[in-house]
């Protein structure tokens, strides 16, 4: 077993998107994390940060994951797909050529909590027909042990020790995505098998978490180095902790706002597409 250490740790940036909705910005696209392009994390129970929502935007040439903790949103898109994110639940949205969408706040008070993911789609489908999955919390499958519980979003886990390998609700693609929420109990301690072939990342969300030497505090993305497998301790208190990881797809990534492709001419065609109302088309 050859296991993941960290080798950069990093915060994320105070930032506002869509209508006006605050959010923490963990990853950006600058940052070259093959095949993630940005990781948005949004936790408030201040009505006036959420209410604005995300109002009818634009895609192309990634996936988003919205992973929903607390709070309801209702996406809707030029597909007719109209969907419920409730606590627990997982909105998986593959843009391709083109998806118009919404995603609005349905509360006008308490707790809105949750993340999204963008992950890079290889040139070969960055054009192909939009598509989009909702996953209802209770198709999530879960491991759960004694003093830990591992939720299967996405890809296949297999703690280190046990004979058991879940499949998460999504799999399959370019990437290969894997996508883990983990909570430990005070203390508690696990090793998660991960594709040799991956980019690993980490990101404590509550309490703190021990990867190697190196604690990761409440709030605190790592990346890892390369290995097949990560071990976790939490740390005096309970933790919960995402593990992301994804197959690079190695290819030249051009973003402008809404739109992800390989080249500037790839952006310019999207932006005119957009204007001409043939993104979709």
């Amino acid at each position: 077993m050859n296991s993941r250490v960290v080798v950069e740790v990093t915060r994320g940036r105070p930032t506002s998107d869509g209508g006006g909705v605050r959010l923490t910005r963990l990853i950006t696209p600058q940052q070259g994390l093959d095949p993630f392009l940005m990781l948005d994390e949004f936790d408030s129970s201040e009505a006036s940060d959420y209410l604005a929502g995300f109002p009818a935007h634009p895609h192309r040439g990634f996936e988003t994951v919205t992973y929903m903790l607390d709070g309801h949103m209702l996406h809707e898109d030029h597909l007719g797909n109209r969907g419920d994110l409730k606590p627990g639940a997982v909105q998986w949205m593959t843009a391709g050529r083109g998806i118009i969408h919404s995603e609005m706040p349905q509360q006008v008070a308490g707790r809105m909590r949750g993340f999204q993911l963008w992950i890079n789609l290889p040139g070969s489908e960055k054009m192909k027909p939009a598509d989009y999955r909702d996953i209802d919390p209770e198709d999530i499958p879960e491991q759960v042990f004694s003093d830990a519980s591992i939720k299967v979003i996405a890809g296949q886990c297999q703690v280190v020790g046990s004979d058991a390998l879940i499949a998460g609700a999504h799999g399959g693609g370019a990437t290969e995505p894997l996508y883990l929420d983990v909570a430990l109990s005070a203390h508690a301690s696990l090793t998660l098998a991960t594709p040799k072939s991956h980019r690993v990342l980490a990101y404590t969300f509550e309490g703190a978490v021990s990867i190697g030497e190196r604690v990761l505090h409440q709030n605190e993305l790592a990346q890892l180095s390369e290995g097949n497998a990560v071990c976790l301790t939490a740390g005096p208190i309970p933790a919960r902790v995402l593990i992301i990881g994804g197959k690079p797809l190695r290819e030249p990534v051009v973003h402008y706002g809404p739109f992800v492709m390989n080249t500037a001419a790839e952006i310019e065609q999207a932006v005119r597409d957009f204007r001409s109302g043939h993104l979709t088309a």
